[in-house]
């Protein structure tokens, strides 16, 4: 009788099971359970229905800490209870993010639990400028992907950060402002969330002052959002994509 090794045989749970081609594994203990889908409502934006907050938290990347090179950014998307939520990459090349800095261009691909592709947020390239109106940045957010329902644009102003959340058919729904000065030490950047007229505050947008060291060395950056649990989930979705749009115009380092 050939010895094998063992006394007696391993149980089952000891050896991998193999998993057919493109087996995704399910959701841990650690992720948002998956809610029922209501009617009209986009396929993986099911999990907006149920919050009115999202917690947003950049990776760290070592490399960018070590040698100063920029790489694709990465998020890490919960709820208030730190469940996850979505996981966001950005897509793009090592050239444009070296010469274009925080103005590059980009696609952003936002994922579920499963990872199935439930959001994409592109955003053209465009020049900054406070002084002239024009080549104002914008950025549009489609689900599922190639179905645009929704858009962030920015709006002129000399001094303070504005822009406006349009829906599918480019129909102002919000208005996003934001501070003066956007360079606040040991405090958060708050940018308000207001109806159309600007009379009333719906939410925010929340920049978290994460430390003097993370602040200092990376560019990685935590964000809040609040919004109202009612809002249509295709607007909490646009509302991701201006948080993304705000982090690269105003905190990512060059």
């Amino acid at each position: 009788m050939e010895y094998s090794g063992y006394a007696h045989p391993l149980p089952n749970y000891v050896h991998p099971v193999p998993q057919p081609p493109g087996y995704i594994p399910p959701p841990t203990i650690e992720s948002m359970p998956a809610p029922q889908r209501p009617a009209g409502c986009p396929p993986g934006l099911e999990y907006l229905t149920q919050i009115d907050q999202l917690l947003i938290h950049q990776q760290i990347e070592l490399i960018e800490i070590l040698v100063g090179w920029e790489t694709n950014n990465k998020y890490q998307i919960k709820n208030s209870l730190g469940q996850k939520v979505f996981f966001a990459a950005e897509e793009n090349d090592c050239c444009t993010r070296y010469w274009c800095g925080p103005l590059r261009p980009f696609t952003i691909k936002v994922l579920d639990n499963y990872g199935q592709e439930v959001l994409t947020l592109n955003r053209p390239l465009k020049c900054a400028s406070c002084c002239y109106p024009c080549c104002l940045q914008e950025l549009e957010v489609q689900a599922p992907p190639g179905n645009p329902i929704g858009y962030v644009i920015q709006d002129w102003h000399p001094l303070k950060p504005k822009f406006t959340i349009q829906n599918e058919r480019k129909e102002p729904v919000l208005k996003i402002e934001g501070p003066a000065c956007h360079c606040k030490c040991c405090s958060d950047v708050v940018f308000e969330v207001k109806s159309v007229d600007e009379t009333h505050v719906v939410g925010k947008i929340c920049k978290q002052w994460t430390g003097f060291l993370r602040e200092a060395y990376t560019d990685a950056d935590n964000f809040g959002i609040q919004f109202p649990m009612d809002l249509d989930v295709k607007i909490k979705a646009v509302m991701v994509g201006a948080c993304f749009l705000i982090d690269f115009m105003y905190f990512e380092q060059k």
